[in-house]
């Protein structure tokens, strides 16, 4: 059946591709964000649609929405470090304030409420790969604190909802995602690789690119996610590729794919910056039959594509 679902954040990157996934199974949406880090670029193409609603609000302030509502999913956040280290107080203020009401929202309405929260929770490592039961080595008085203990205070309202006043919840744990939409200047590695390998342009790679990260397709991440909308399940789950790769090697796949001579700009690694990044996605397999499909070479010609026709290449 057909449902209303509201996705605070959803003109973001993640955010937008929720739209127009769940706009296309037939449910109803309502797009909420203040546009501090989305664009209306990003929903243009939904605008006039019959199912299709957008709402300029800062869900830190207050949320209305008089219609019924079947789901919440709650993508309000800065996302990158150069948002959240611009926007640290914004950062925490989302995370906390911002996910206060929505679950409030969730909890006036009965409806199913998704709070998309981040590997970041589990900080830089000491256990690997890094599986749900994992408690995290997080620094919060650091730099990268403001996301990652805005993210860790989300999940513990979201299961205090749950458990207090029986919200039914779900939490998903997003790694390292990329794809069409993605902000050019967004700081992380694949959208400044790809946008300095198209410009001819040197690489920037922090400390010696020994760091490993694990990149998953927009696709099959809104696939997991939807997955996870319709289950039952409460505890979080990882939603992520297990293919991990050093900085080094995305950077040669970038510079092969997109036949860019650039060379290389080595700079000192970020405070805290984590030093492995991998999914264990056993839960997502096992619960929600789901695992990545897309290659990274297929993922990364598609977004090359985007970036070309908006660099104007």
């Amino acid at each position: 059946m057909a449902k209303t679902v509201l996705i605070t954040g959803g003109a973001g990157f993640i955010g937008s591709h929720l739209c127009d996934t769940l706009i296309q199974r037939g449910d109803r949406v309502i797009c909420m964000d203040n546009l501090l880090t989305g664009s209306p670029e990003n929903f243009a193409h939904l605008l006039g649609h019959p199912r299709f609603t957008f709402i300029h609000l800062d869900v830190t302030n207050y949320i209305y929405v008089a219609e019924e509502i079947d789901g919440i999913l709650h993508f309000a956040s800065p996302a990158s470090p150069i948002d959240y280290l611009e926007l640290p107080i914004q950062t925490l203020k989302v995370g906390s304030l911002g996910t206060h009401k929505a679950l409030g929202l969730a909890k006036a309405k009965g409806a199913r409420f998704l709070l998309a929260s981040t590997s970041e929770v589990y900080g830089d490592p000491l256990v690997h790969p890094q599986e749900e039961s994992y408690w995290g080595n997080v620094n919060p008085i650091g730099p990268r604190g403001v996301y990652d203990e805005a993210k860790r205070f989300a999940e513990a309202i979201t299961m205090a909802y749950h458990r207090y006043h029986g919200v039914n919840t779900a939490i998903v744990r997003i790694f390292n995602t990329y794809g069409p939409r993605m902000r050019i200047r967004d700081g992380r590695a694949i959208p400044t690789f790809l946008a300095q390998a198209l410009r001819g342009e040197p690489l920037t790679i922090f400390g010696d690119g020994s760091q490993t990260r694990s990149f998953c397709y927009i696709s099959d991440l809104v696939d997991g996610i939807v997955r996870l909308l319709d289950s039952e399940i409460h505890e979080p789950v990882n939603i992520g590729n297990p293919v991990e790769m050093t900085l080094n090697r995305l950077a040669d796949e970038i510079l092969r794919i997109t036949g860019s001579r650039s060379a290389r700009e080595m700079k000192p690694l970020p405070v805290d910056d984590p030093k492995v990044r991998q999914p264990d996605i056993s839960k997502a397999r096992q619960y929600l039959g789901w695992e990545p499909k897309v290659t990274l070479e297929e993922g990364l010609r598609r977004t090359m594509d985007d970036f070309k026709a908006r660099l104007q290449l």
